[in-house]
């Protein structure tokens, strides 16, 4: 049975996965390897993106990324979180159920390790598996009466100062009325898997992916009564920045960035598109959050309500 806390997404037959590889993590191109053998063993087709395959000596596996929407059913993807992140940009819009295989630190959005590739295929292809809808955010960056940058983030938006500059203001609007204004460092405007990462690093809380919100949280705020926010997900914010000088940055994902200037208005909402982590059964977000963030691999206590 799925998780109660688990977002399920149907679940279909596959017939071709694709493996996104990142080729600065150790021993990506061995585990590239390793999946490649035992999809083919499990009579599934795989194909891998350009430079990985021929790499492997298979360039007739080969595939550029921006193909894999018309020509797979899942994508695999190994690498870290950051990884992850890149490649949910990418796809999201596709619908296409992503895999994170941990080749990184923390991993906290993956669910297979390296240590047990064939027990992650045969889950995979025998649909041993739940699919969870991630909500992401759409931002734009208007300046004037133009719009000029158009992005969509996992996990979060960031509006930020740069490292030796004074602090900036940010004025934010919720559905056109006004919230309140934010100075210091800058705000996070974070969905609910962006509030284990940057937001959480803030003071932010963590939301369970369960919940569809928008969490503003200030960065190093200068006073006491500036404190995170929860809004629904079909909220609209406009934040408008001020500073007294031109080093003011706009980041997407912590990957992403692009120049702000004063007046700048930054529109953030849901995105129209989810998207899809897969996740084994068994396991739930509260599993991860105890294990990879407070570090903690004891028996878990039962609970026994007496009826």
């Amino acid at each position: 049975m799925a998780s109660p806390y688990t977002t399920t997404h149907e679940v279909k037959r596959l017939t071709t996965i694709g493996l996104a590889v990142n080729p600065g993590k150790p021993n990506a191109r061995i585990v590239a390897r390793e999946l490649l053998y035992l999809l083919e063993k499990h009579g599934a087709r795989a194909l891998i993106e350009d430079g990985i395959a021929q790499q492997l000596g298979r360039p007739d596996v080969a595939l550029s990324l921006d193909r894999f929407p018309k020509h797979v059913d899942m994508v695999f993807v190994l690498g870290g979180d950051g990884t992850l992140l890149g490649i949910a940009r990418k796809f999201a819009r596709h619908h296409i159920p992503i895999l994170g295989f941990n080749l990184g630190h923390l991993g906290f959005l993956s669910e297979a390790e390296p240590d047990s590739l064939e027990d992650a295929v045969e889950k995979v292809l025998h649909g041993q598996y739940t699919v969870e809808k991630r909500m992401m955010l759409e931002t734009e960056v208007i300046r004037g009466n133009h719009k000029l940058e158009q992005s969509c983030a996992l996990n979060d938006v960031g509006i930020a100062k740069g490292s030796f500059s004074r602090l900036i203001t940010n004025d934010v609007y919720v559905d056109d009325i006004y919230l309140g204004t934010y100075s210091g460092d800058g705000v996070i405007v974070s969905s609910p898997t962006g509030s284990t990462a940057y937001s959480l690093s803030a003071g932010g809380p963590i939301v369970s992916p369960r919940v569809d919100v928008l969490l503003v949280t200030p960065i190093c705020p200068h006073t006491l009564n500036a404190r995170p926010i929860v809004l629904s997900a079909e909220d609209c914010l406009h934040i408008r920045v001020d500073a007294t000088h031109e080093d003011i940055g706009l980041t997407i994902d912590g990957q992403l960035g692009f120049k702000l200037k004063v007046d700048d208005i930054i529109r953030v909402r849901r995105a129209p598109y989810n998207t899809l982590l897969v996740k084994w059964e068994e396991s739930s977000f509260f599993d991860v959050v105890r294990k990879k963030l407070q570090g903690d691999t004891g028996d878990v206590p039962q609970l026994e309500v007496k009826k």
